[in-house]
């Protein structure tokens, strides 16, 4: 037996469900206010960090105006008077300027050359490591100097370097003179790199080791099935799986490249070593602070920010395109 339908009139035709009329001024809903309520705790923990960086940070960018005022200690805040670009022409036209530039840009760069990847092959030995007891022993020795005053590195630096020092001893027992390491404007670059080197090498593997913990175990089997020796495995998993630590370290490093070290600077150089040893900040230091000249060190540290500005956003771009890695 079948059954037909007979179709409804016109007219009768149930009608279509009513879309949700929109919003009053077409806002999204407030839902970072929802989340807000709900983790007002966890949220309560930005609070001082912010703080800190408005206070410490953004608020004395206002005080750059001085770099197109002139000021003078007692006077007003914000200058007495406005000068224009007259400090900057100070500076672009003054040749010891240039060559502290210079000297910046050839310790920064060797710094950045050496300093960057010793992290990463300390991490990647350690990495291979299977005794516990020597892993963390080689952690721990490794580690201490990051906790050091700069001025006990300093100290220790110039200790072991001077002239009746250990490293000259060891020289005498092959026949060597004496050198005066400290004095000779030739070998600052390489005391003060090799300096930052075992000071930092340490810590910074803290982050690759921690990146490393995240690669998956399987892409390590997988390659092992394949034939992959060690070195193979290295280059193929676990170099590609800590590439976005490396990229943001690289990234943030280049951002502070003319920032080279002030204080171990400033403690290890003398006026014999001035050609090769002053740098931007110790310039700025001797212009500002002991030649009261604040309008021209405030120029200078502007120009120093903006290059550091330039740098760090052409970096992060260029990462972009070409890894796919960024900080923004």
């Amino acid at each position: 037996m079948s059954t037909s339908t007979t179709p409804a009139p016109p007219g009768t035709e149930d009608p279509p469900p009513a879309r949700a009329a929109p919003r009053r001024g077409g806002r999204a809903p407030a839902g970072w206010r929802r989340a807000v309520r709900r983790d007002w705790q966890l949220y309560s923990l930005a609070i001082l960090p912010l703080l800190f960086f408005l206070v410490f940070r953004y608020l004395p960018m206002i005080g750059n105006v001085i770099a197109f005022r002139r000021f003078e200690p007692g006077g007003s805040l914000f200058g007495e008077e406005w000068v224009g670009l007259r400090y900057v022409r100070m500076f672009l036209e003054d040749p010891t300027f240039w060559q502290v530039f210079r000297n910046t840009l050839w310790i920064g760069g060797l710094t950045l050359l050496f300093c960057f990847p010793v992290p990463i092959v300390l991490a990647l030995l350690l990495n291979e490591v299977r005794r516990r007891s020597l892993k963390r022993f080689v952690q721990s020795v490794s580690y201490l100097p990051h906790f050091l005053s700069i001025v006990i590195v300093a100290g220790i630096t110039m200790q072991m370097l001077a002239s009746d020092g250990p490293v000259n001893h060891v020289l005498g027992w092959f026949g060597h003179d004496p050198i005066r390491f400290i004095q000779e404007p030739e070998w600052f670059r390489t005391i003060y790199v090799g300096s930052e080197i075992w000071q930092t090498a340490g810590w910074g593997t803290i982050l690759y080791l921690a990146a490393l913990t995240t690669i998956d175990e399987d892409l390590y089997e997988a390659a092992r099935i394949d034939g992959a020796n060690r070195w193979q495995q290295i280059r193929h998993v676990t170099l590609p799986g800590i590439r976005p630590t490396m990229v943001t370290l690289l990234i943030l490093n280049i951002g502070t490249f003319l920032a080279v070290g002030f204080e171990k600077v400033l403690l290890l150089y003398n006026p014999l070593t001035y050609p090769t040893a002053d740098v931007i900040s110790t310039y700025v230091y001797r212009a500002g602070v002991e030649s009261n000249s604040f309008s021209y060190a405030a120029a200078i540290g502007l120009f120093e920010a903006i290059i550091g500005l330039v740098l760090i956003t052409s970096a992060n771009q260029l990462s972009r395109r070409t890894v796919g890695t960024s900080l923004w």
